[in-house]
């Protein structure tokens, strides 16, 4: 029997702004706990919000590590700059003989956990070299927990990281698999650090950030990379960024797409928890592969 989806409208939108504040690191456990009880009613507990909330990765296998349209493997790359040795979980396709256009998938705030390495496989299933890399590296790898993997990936230097994600983009382009035509897609963390990318690597072929912090303004004009921009329409605490980056866009004539989905939340892409909304999700990875198509090929 499968696990039971549960949807984001069984919660009080109070307990899921708590939630999001929790998951970034703006709120501790505690105080998640002490704001949502205020919401228990119906035998939900603070307790049982915090536990339905959490991914569920029985959930998360839309691509099976052992589909037959997709070869699949970990490996290593050199992070000069950065932590050193880095390891991540690539995916290729079985249809083609490569070389293939690249695309780089970005974690959330906690490793490369079960959903991403899902994603690495759906690129992969679409004719990419699609390659995940795992932040985590350095402290041993994404811990099995999402909860553990947020509090590992506190302790790592945002600069560092940085480096290590430019690493691997640069990886991809001279990887002898890759056309060296190289797309970076990335949720949340992995958003931010997709539009970060763009600054900092004038040949990025393409770049799609879902619902990721924005770059600062005066660092726009450095972008090269066509952008499309994925933001959920109930995700106030990043939407507010939205203004500020469309107007630098637009002042420096730079080629992007922003797509607003009513009505869902922040994290709508991941369907392992019930912020998941599988029509956004579909129609925003659809448009993404689209994307990829168009400017990797």
């Amino acid at each position: 029997m499968s696990p039971e989806r549960l949807t984001a409208d069984r919660f009080p939108k109070e307990v899921l702004t708590l939630f999001d504040q929790y998951v970034h690191g703006l709120i501790d456990r505690r105080a998640f706990l002490d704001g949502s009880a205020k919401f228990a009613v119906g035998g939900m507990t603070a307790a049982t919000f915090l536990d339905a909330l959490s991914p569920d990765y029985a959930l998360a296998a839309e691509i099976a590590p052992e589909d037959k349209r997709i070869r699949q493997e970990y490996v290593e790359y050199d992070s000069p700059n950065g932590s050193g040795r880095m390891r991540g979980y690539m995916a290729w396709p079985t249809s083609s003989d490569g070389p293939w256009p690249a695309v780089l998938v970005i974690h959330e705030n906690r490793g490369l956990n079960p959903y991403i390495e899902d994603v690495v496989r759906r690129m992969g299933a679409s004719g990419f070299l699609a390659f995940g890399p795992d932040a985590l590296t350095p402290l041993g790898g994404y811990p099995g927990s999402d909860d553990e993997g947020r509090i590992l990936q506190r302790q790592l230097d945002r600069d560092t990281m940085t480096e290590d994600f430019v690493a691997a983009a640069e990886f991809l382009m001279a990887y002898d698999q890759s056309t060296g035509r190289v797309g970076a897609v990335g949720f949340c963390f992995g958003g931010g650090m997709v539009g970060t990318l763009a600054v900092r690597l004038p040949n990025l072929a393409a770049g799609v950030p879902f619902y990721g912090s924005q770059p600062d303004s005066a660092d726009v004009v450095q972008i090269q990379a066509p952008l499309m921009i994925h933001y959920a329409g109930l995700d106030e605490r990043i939407n507010a960024g939205w203004p500020a980056f469309e107007a630098a866009l637009q002042g420096a004539g730079k080629e992007y797409t922003m797509h607003m989905y009513p009505d869902v939340n922040h994290g709508f892409h991941n369907d392992t928890t019930p912020r998941y909304d599988e029509s956004a999700a579909t129609l925003a990875q659809q448009r993404t592969i689209q994307f990829f198509s168009e400017h990797l090929g």
